[in-house]
C-alpha cells in the first residue's frame, strides 16, 4: 500500500500518541519541515483528503459532523491495522534530501 508523506507523518503522531482519539490541529505540523508550504486554506483540504483516504483504506476512524453534503472530521483514532502499519513506519529507516551531484565539468 502506497502511502504519501503526510500520510506517513499522521500515522506516525497516531502510533506515538497517548491519547486514544487525536484531533487533527496538530497534523499541521507537517508542514513546519517543508521549504515551500501550501496557503492556509490548501493545508486543511490537503490534511482533510489525506484523513479520508486513510479512513478508506480502513487504517483509521473518524469522529466528527456530518452534513447532506459531506462529513468534518475533527478527530481520529487508530484501527489495529494502522496500528500495524505505523509500527512498521517507525522501523523504516528516514529518507534525507540530499541532491545527487555529478562529476562531469
Amino acid at each position: 500500500m502506497r502511502l504519501s508523506p503526510l500520510q506517513k507523518f499522521i500515522l506516525k503522531a497516531c502510533y506515538t500518541s497517548s491519547a486514544r482519539v487525536i484531533g487533527r490541529s496538530g497534523f499541521i505540523k507537517f508542514y513546519e519541515t517543508q521549504k515551500q508550504k501550501p496557503k492556509a486554506g490548501d493545508m486543511v483540504n490537503i490534511i482533510t483528503k489525506s484523513l479520508e483516504s486513510l479512513i478508506d483504506k480502513g487504517l483509521m476512524v473518524g469522529y466528527g459532523i456530518r452534513t447532506p453534503e459531506k462529513w468534518y472530521i475533527k478527530e481520529v483514532r487508530l484501527l489495529p491495522q494502522g496500528r500495524r502499519v505505523g509500527r512498521k513506519l517507525l522501523g523504516e529507516q528516514q529518507t534525507f534530501p540530499f541532491k545527487l551531484r555529478s562529476n562531469k565539468k
